[in-house]
């Protein structure tokens, strides 16, 4: 009787065993070979955050890239990877197979979309253009700019971010929150302006906010590189003499939609921005500046220089006196009657 028991358990375990190792070798198989052996294109599937791996292989699945899920299932758990697949945007192969499917999804290899932020955008032109690559919502894009307690988090402190978000090419994941955006652009402006700049500015007068604000206008106002110390310091100069700076494009920064000429209607308006009214610097930015137009502000050119005029094409002629300044207007009024750009 107790041979005949022992026969029995033998007989079981030894199934058991060879179940597993049919089950090992099916799972090693499956593991390897392609999902789609005619490696037929990709296919972008998004995984959004907090998925369960349940709800992940169902997405896979839907997509055309997983075939038998109770196997890929197996796959993972014999990883040990089932709670460790990274949410995000993927573009996957079919030519893929399961175990490089799953090792992709764990490392996160997710798309990253090209985001170019040109110097001296505003918040708005920013958030429109993260609006268009779809990697924000624009409204909750525009109210974090305004947050004041995620400003101070920051350090910055201002009524916005606006001057604070470094023009660069960025590369962002659809996954990516209006808040992890906007801090990688902050801290990407906090390293191109450290300290030793605003060590610099402070010694020419101006606090940390001061110095973005002036170089927002030096960049608004130049229309070449080149030329940006001298404008710099001709608002230097005239900060010194207690002069309006005049700068046009601070007329109109607060505008809504404003896209075109500045009239001499908008040099009468009522506004903190309008530097043909206010004294000194307005209360903000009115752009996001690069790291030339700050550069300009702590080094401006060594000159005496008052007024200038813009030519048409890109470039200015820069005065020192009221009338040498009303002698290169009537100049340029001249070149534009005669047809060149104005």
């Amino acid at each position: 009787m107790k041979k005949k028991f022992l026969i029995i358990i033998s007989c079981v375990m030894l199934s058991v065993v060879v179940c597993a190792a049919i089950s090992a070798a099916v799972l090693v198989s499956y593991a390897r070979l392609p999902m789609d052996s005619s490696g037929a294109g990709a296919v972008v599937v998004d995984i959004p955050p907090g998925s369960s791996f349940v709800r992940s292989s169902k997405i896979l699945a839907d997509a055309g890239l997983v075939k038998t899920r109770p196997l890929f299932f197996a796959l993972a758990r014999a990883k040990g990877v089932t709670k460790k697949i990274r949410a995000g945007e993927y573009e996957l192969s079919r030519a893929l197979s399961p175990s490089e499917l799953i090792d992709k999804l764990v490392r996160g290899e997710v798309m990253k979309h090209k985001a170019v932020i040109k110097e001296d955008w505003t918040l708005q032109q920013i958030a429109a253009h993260l609006k268009e690559l779809k990697l924000v919502d624009e409204n909750t894009f525009l109210k974090l700019a305004y947050d004041k307690k995620f400003l101070a988090s920051e350090d910055i402190l201002a009524d916005s971010a606006e001057g604070y978000l470094f023009p660069d090419t960025y590369f962002f994941e659809r996954s990516m929150t209006s808040r992890k955006i906007m801090k990688t652009m902050i801290d990407r402006f906090w390293k191109k302006i450290p300290p030793d700049m605003l060590k610099k500015a402070q010694e020419r007068g101006l606090n940390t906010h001061q110095f973005v604000t002036f170089a927002s206008i030096v960049g608004q106002e130049a229309g070449n590189t080149a030329e940006k110390p001298f404008i710099a310091a001709v608002f230097h100069n005239r900060l010194k003499k207690k002069m309006p700076l005049q700068s046009d494009p601070t007329t109109v920064y607060d505008l809504e939609g404003f896209d075109g000429k500045v009239l001499r209607r908008h040099y009468k308006r009522e506004s903190p921005y309008n530097t043909y009214l206010i004294r000194g610097l307005p209360p903000g930015p009115i752009g996001n500046p690069g790291a030339d137009s700050f550069d300009a502000v702590i080094k401006p050119a060594d000159v005496d220089h008052l007024y200038f005029v813009a030519r048409g094409d890109g470039t200015h002629i820069f005065t020192s006196t009221l009338s040498e300044h009303n002698k290169a207007v009537a100049s340029v009024r001249n070149m534009s009657r005669d047809g060149l750009k104005d």
